[in-house]
């Protein structure tokens, strides 16, 4: 099951303080749900506000990958990817906007890829759902930016992560886990995780919009 970790965190004016809260959530509060799940994801932000009164950051980090030669025509693939890519940032920005409107202040994060910024063989659709994902955020941005609300892309390149175990056309998945595989040519999900407590430990007058972190080897 491919889920999506949101990441609610109390506000403190001490940097730190607010990292530790941040894993305090992590360690305690948060469950596992499927993406395009709504309600599970509401019930997870109305949890962090009955526990610590407002959430100022939301991390959305579900995707799968399934690639495929298009003229393979799977469509249950394409519907999945839509389901998670979009529809769980969508449900995600949905659950905590409101609470942040009232707030005056938050941090929407997403991931996107490097994916959603150039378009490679096999990879049309899912490539299509991380450009979707940067448009969304652009969009809130510019929508939210009077109300103090950041919106912030983070768009990683290769990473070991089991992302490959999503993909069944069986060369490309051979592909991908090699190539994950190797440090030389991948990242960890600890380096994807210092970016986001980076972002989320900026002060609100300082909105990251974008940040693209690839493997210094990669060649897209």
């Amino acid at each position: 099951m491919n889920c999506n970790a949101s990441l609610p965190c109390i506000r403190n004016d001490s940097k730190a303080a607010r990292l530790s809260a941040a894993v305090f959530v992590g360690q305690h509060l948060l469950e596992q749900f499927v993406a395009n799940r709504y309600v599970r994801i509401k019930q997870m932000a109305d949890l962090s506000i009955v526990k610590y009164g407002r959430i100022d950051a939301n991390f959305n980090n579900a995707g799968i990958m399934p690639t495929a030669p298009l003229a393979e025509s799977r469509k249950q693939e394409w519907k999945a990817m839509l389901d998670v890519n979009i529809m769980g940032v969508l449900n995600g920005i949905s659950a905590v906007l409101p609470i942040m409107q009232k707030q005056h202040s938050g941090k929407i994060i997403t991931t996107s890829s490097v994916a959603g910024h150039v378009v490679y063989p096999d990879s049309s659709v899912y490539c299509g759902t991380k450009f979707a994902v940067r448009a969304i955020m652009e969009g809130l941005r510019q929508g939210e930016r009077e109300n103090n609300i950041q919106s912030i892309v983070i768009s990683p390149g290769a990473v070991d992560t089991e992302l490959y175990t999503s993909i069944h056309h069986e060369e490309n998945r051979k592909w991908v886990q090699q190539n994950s595989a190797n440090p030389e040519l991948s990242m960890k999900s600890e380096d994807i995780a210092d970016a986001v407590a980076y972002v989320v430990g900026t002060p609100n007058s300082v909105s990251i919009s974008e940040m693209v972190i690839r493997p210094t080897k990669q060649p897209i």
